[in-house]
């Protein structure tokens, strides 16, 4: 948790260069986004500013979580913020988070960072409860072994 209370976030060092990490996270994103033994289907992902992100997580008992919102910032290689306050057309929802992924180079590899900033501190509750910590870290060590493996496959 950051000063303000309202953010959550996980970081990780990589052994890969950003570029690697940057091509895993935006191309094999059905590899590493969920925590095994769930799964998830992209159903849309259009990388740029206003564009819609929409998946479904599937869980090992038959559940199904939609998560639609819109991509705010991209910068290539370096960062993508999106958030779920929206949904593709600008159509209002009920916001939750604002998501904030950023690949800054270190000692070689890539310093992953990701966080998940709240409106109210409802919400935060809510997502550490849930098991973000958790999550979010299983997430962050499956898309490094997937970069480090690229990189060993080089």
């Amino acid at each position: 948790m950051n000063e303000s209370n309202l953010e959550l976030s996980v970081t990780r060092h990589i052994a890969a260069p950003p570029d690697i990490v940057w091509q895993v996270w935006t191309e094999r994103t059905a590899d590493w986004f969920c925590p095994r033994p769930w799964t998830v289907t992209i159903d849309e992902m259009d990388l740029r500013p206003g564009g819609r992100s929409a998946l479904t997580m599937h869980g090992p008992g038959g559940e199904h979580f939609p998560n639609e919102g819109v991509f705010l910032e991209v910068v290539p290689g370096r960062r993508i913020v999106s958030t779920d306050a929206y949904a593709a057309g600008w159509v209002p929802q009920k916001p939750f988070m604002t998501s904030i992924t950023t690949f800054e180079p270190e000692d070689g590899g890539t310093r992953y960072t990701a966080a998940a900033r709240h409106w109210d501190a409802d919400s935060m509750k809510a997502h550490a409860d849930m098991g973000f910590a958790e999550g979010w870290g299983k997430v962050a060590d499956q898309l490094a072994a997937l970069c480090e493996e690229a990189v060993a496959k080089a």
